[in-house]
């Protein structure tokens, strides 16, 4: 399967200032102020959350349960079909992961289909991309029931995940506190990979980076970040419970500063988050330098796909909720969590400093990834002691 070439993306503050629309006090002007529904709505009790975050929490009119509901969608970004429909449905469950909830009720296909594939290409491609996108939804104990199908220039894929919860089936992103702990549950650079993977057939790209790398590693590399981005964060979401976190966001299409900004944002407290620590999928940083700082890997605005969790942790916990997050995870070499900044008391939102540590993960099957990793230790950086 050929990776389709998919249209330019507009700046992540393009997009939030096209959410604002949405916003119940800058919605339509002409809504009447005294809309029955509308008031109705807003005197419902329990907590509510809608745009520029991972889900919306609507509250329902019985018992006290919530709706919790979530979309996204992409264009493909790796060769395997059936990958490429696990990381969609991964990267969409996702959301709910990202606020403790573990279970979802249901969850519908968005699949568009490209006016450019012949017959062939599209009787073996798609059924491999709806097979993985359901397998990974099985896997997380949730079923697909629907969805829609059109025909389009691009391939794009995603969903819809919805669940109805009761108060303590979820964490609402906007607890963290002066004093807490940031981790990390996958590590950075997925972007990086994808494109360096592609360049292997592109001699002008290749030679760019071709001093820092060899073929070997970047196909390594790639098989690494498919991976990642193919596994579930219900784990880490299990665990925020387990370890009283706070606050928590995934990290995708913004990169780890934007979401880690957009969760700042959220909080009821005046704090700031600090990052000192980015792990990194080994030998992506040497390429994202060759290439001229391409990505903005280091400055922590490349792109993710099917990110980790970024979660605000009591100090206390963050070293127990590393240490089982590698336990669970498996394989050498596996997902695990790392520590990586602090929240301080601040103006709602998130940097990087100059310098960070820059933690390189190798690839799960290298000979790297066999020896021990002690990036998930209690204080990987001395800034953070």
């Amino acid at each position: 399967m050929s990776v389709s070439t998919s249209p330019p993306a507009p700046s992540e503050e393009a997009l939030l200032k096209l959410l604002a629309g949405l916003e119940p006090d800058r919605a339509d002007a002409t809504r009447k102020a005294g809309d029955q529904a509308s008031e109705f709505v807003q005197q419902l009790p329990g907590p509510r959350l809608g745009v520029g975050m991972d889900c919306c929490v609507i509250p329902l009119r019985h018992g006290g349960l919530s709706l919790v509901q979530t979309t996204d969608f992409f264009y493909p970004l790796v060769e395997d079909p059936y990958m490429m429909g696990r990381i969609a449905c991964a990267n969409v469950l996702s959301d709910l992961y990202a606020m403790g909830i573990t279970e979802c009720d249901n969850m519908l296909m968005l699949l568009s289909v490209s006016q450019k594939m012949n017959d062939k290409d599209r009787e073996r491609v798609m059924p491999l991309m709806i097979q993985g996108f359901r397998d990974a939804a099985e896997e997380g104990g949730t079923s697909v029931t629907g969805g829609q199908t059109v025909i389009n220039p691009w391939i794009i894929v995603g969903g819809v995940a919805s669940v109805v919860c009761q108060p303590n089936e979820f964490i609402m992103p906007d607890g963290a506190v002066p004093g807490d702990v940031l981790v990390l549950t996958k590590p950075l650079g997925t972007q990086v990979a994808v494109n360096a993977h592609q360049w292997l057939d592109q001699p002008e790209r290749w030679n760019k980076i071709k001093l820092v790398v060899t073929k070997e590693e970047v196909k390594e590399a790639y098989q690494e970040a498919m991976f990642s981005m193919g596994t579930l964060n219900r784990t880490a979401a299990g665990l925020m419970h387990k370890f009283q976190a706070h606050a928590a966001t995934d990290v995708t299409g913004f990169g780890l500063l934007g979401h880690a900004n957009n969760l700042a944002a959220q909080q009821r407290n005046e704090v700031a988050f600090v990052i000192h620590n980015l792990p990194i999928i080994a030998k992506m940083t040497a390429i994202s330098k060759a290439c001229g700082n391409l990505f903005n890997l280091i400055q922590g605005t490349s792109a993710e796909t099917s990110g980790g969790l970024l979660v605000c942790l009591p100090r206390e916990q963050a070293a127990k909720f590393c240490s089982e997050m590698k336990s669970q995870s498996s394989g050498a070499g596996g997902s695990g969590a790392w520590i990586i900044g602090i929240v301080e008391k601040g103006d709602r939102h998130a940097r990087i400093i100059d310098k960070p540590r820059i933690i390189e993960v190798p690839p799960r099957g290298s000979k790297a990834a066999n020896q021990d990793n002690s990036s998930t230790s209690p204080s990987p950086s001395p800034n953070l002691s």
